[in-house]
């Protein structure tokens, strides 16, 4: 149920962004989802494809430097206060939550949100303890179709 995310360590100029973009595009690989973090002198693209080994394998052999990192794409159920109750059974089950971002594709009444934990598997167990809908990659690509 763990999904493989790409970090990419970007510069924080001009023209930075488009480089992996440009890469992955010729290579016919389409980004699922992504987020875009900042400093004042670099940037994190994180990024989830299909093919992740092959663009991580092109991204590497352009000059990036990648990172990969298992994530977890999880249900949330798309009205005030939904993403506090999952917050609160992370919190709970003592998981530590490094960052998030929302997913594009909404499946009926709920979101699908991307987690980073420090301990991917402590959080695993601990949302499937309390039935919380977390999302195969399988399951998650087929939501684009």
């Amino acid at each position: 149920m763990k999904i493989q995310q790409l970090s990419v360590f970007l510069e924080n100029k001009p023209g930075t962004l488009s480089f992996p973009c440009r890469i992955l595009s010729e290579a016919g690989i389409n980004l699922v989802t992504l987020s875009l973090a900042d400093t004042a002198q670099f940037g994190i693209l994180r990024i989830i494809v299909r093919d992740w080994e092959r663009a991580k394998q092109l991204l590497e052999r352009g000059g990036c430097a990648v990172r990969v990192t298992e994530v977890l794409a999880i249900e949330v159920t798309d009205r005030p206060g939904g993403l506090l109750e999952i917050l609160t059974v992370l919190e709970q089950g003592g998981v530590n939550v490094e960052y998030m971002y929302a997913f594009a594709a909404k499946q009926g009444d709920c979101a699908t949100l991307v987690f980073r934990f420090s301990d991917p598997d402590a959080a695993l167990r601990v949302l499937q303890a309390a039935k919380i809908s977390v999302i195969s990659s399988v399951e998650l690509f087929q939501r684009l179709q």
